[in-house]
């Protein structure tokens, strides 16, 4: 966050960040009731899932954009600014436009006496902006699970799942089909519910506690995959990895359900959003950066994902790791090392969140840990091969910080 002493809401806003997670949905309702509904202006679309969530939206938003649609989109976590959680038509919104709108939340808070986390005012704050924008379709990510989400306040026109794996089993439970329970809670009786090319329709119809009308995403097949892209029915995609090819087909699928529903989407104005499409954080070359690249793979299954991407490339990168405390990162470094790595750097951040370096050294053995400066000093420096940074988002929006770098849309 830029520190500007103006922006007194957004410092309000950083100081609920540490407040945790509040499961019901009391506390989103009230606050957009204070603000006289804005989720109300426009259509819709929930973006459920354990990994892909962000990678999807982006796809959607470009191919939507790209159609002549005013769209707004709402993402999370941010990397370096909590600005980034708010996209209206083609770029992030500003720290400005996010202070003037988090002034009229905290009012609206106020007036009906409840106090929100930092996720239910940010998506007060999006849904506001997404009204006053005039938009013609918004696309929300899901943060946590989905039944008590502050997301699921909305009532959607359609419903994505992208996949379910095993993460945040502290909140959500520790087997597939139970958090496959708590996202499908997302879904609306007689609606749309996409599911991704992974996800096996007779495995999730028990799970429904409503039913939708079921679209499985058919998978896509590339013509050529590399490092950095992808090649699909002649079009270069710019989000690599195989698992990229299903948050595409996710996507693909979205669009039909939309087109049935009567929106105008041009299959060559999709494609040219769809290639036009850069997510930060996504198997994403650092800007100002010699071969850095960022992934923000975070759980066991994003781990296997990205070393399986790794593996069928041929690339055996220098990974740069550190992660969370609350993360299967033993998991993670068995999923990392399948890799090859030509070497494995630790790091270690300030924040209480971090894993200690003891514990990245149980798993990883007795390597030395950096700090934020250090790491930033070195990816600095030129190196031979690709230099892959991963295991946290939040890790690297820390160390985009540090090397003073800012995202735009």
């Amino acid at each position: 966050m830029a520190n500007d002493p103006e922006l007194i809401f957004l410092k309000r806003l950083q100081a609920r960040g540490h407040w945790g997670i509040k499961r019901g949905l009391d506390n989103p309702r009230a606050l957009l009731e204070g603000l006289d509904r804005p989720d109300q202006a426009f259509p819709a679309v929930l973006i459920a899932g354990t990994n892909g969530k962000g990678s999807t939206g982006a796809f959607l938003a470009n191919a939507l954009k790209a159609a002549g649609l005013r769209v707004g989109w709402t993402t999370s976590p941010h990397l370096v600014s909590p600005a980034e959680r708010i996209w209206l038509d083609g770029a992030f919104l500003d720290e400005p436009g996010l202070d003037a709108l988090l002034g009229d939340v905290f009012a609206a808070e106020a007036t009906v006496g409840i106090q929100a986390t930092y996720f239910e005012l940010m998506i007060a704050a999006a849904l506001l902006a997404f009204q006053r924008a005039d938009v013609d379709i918004a696309l929300v990510e899901v943060g946590l699970g989905g039944r008590w989400d502050a997301t699921n306040i909305l009532d959607p026109i359609l419903t994505a799942l992208t996949n379910v794996a095993l993460d945040h089993t502290q909140y959500l439970g520790t087997t597939r089909e139970a958090i496959a329970r708590e996202k499908l809670c997302t879904a609306r009786k007689g609606r749309p519910l996409v599911l991704g090319p992974s996800l096996d329709v007779a495995w999730i119809r028990p799970l429904l506690e409503v039913e939708p009308t079921i679209q499985a995403a058919p998978p896509l097949v590339a013509e050529a995959i590399a490092w950095d892209h992808s090649v699909v029915s002649g079009h270069r995609v710019g989000l690599a990895g195989r698992h990229q090819l299903d948050n595409l087909a996710t996507a693909f699928e979205v669009l039909r359900q939309l087109r049935s529903l009567g929106f105008q989407l041009p299959e060559d104005a999709v494609w040219q959003g769809i290639s036009k499409t850069r997510w930060p954080g996504r198997l994403w070359a650092v800007p100002g950066l010699e071969n850095v690249w960022a992934d923000g793979a975070h759980n066991p299954d994003g781990a296997r994902v990205l070393s399986q991407h790794a593996v069928a490339c041929g690339v055996h990168p220098h990974i740069v790791f550190s992660v969370m405390a609350d993360k299967d990162f033993s998991e993670m470094a068995e999923a990392l090392r399948r890799m090859e790595p030509a070497s494995i750097t630790l790091v270690h951040g300030e924040d209480e969140r971090y894993a200690r370096e003891q514990s990245l050294q149980a798993v990883w053995g007795p390597l030395p840990v950096l700090d934020l400066g250090q790491a930033a000093e070195m990816l600095g420096r030129p190196a031979e091969g690709p230099r892959l940074v991963t295991g946290s988002l939040f890790f690297i929006g820390d160390l985009l910080r540090t090397l003073g770098l800012q995202l735009r849309g």
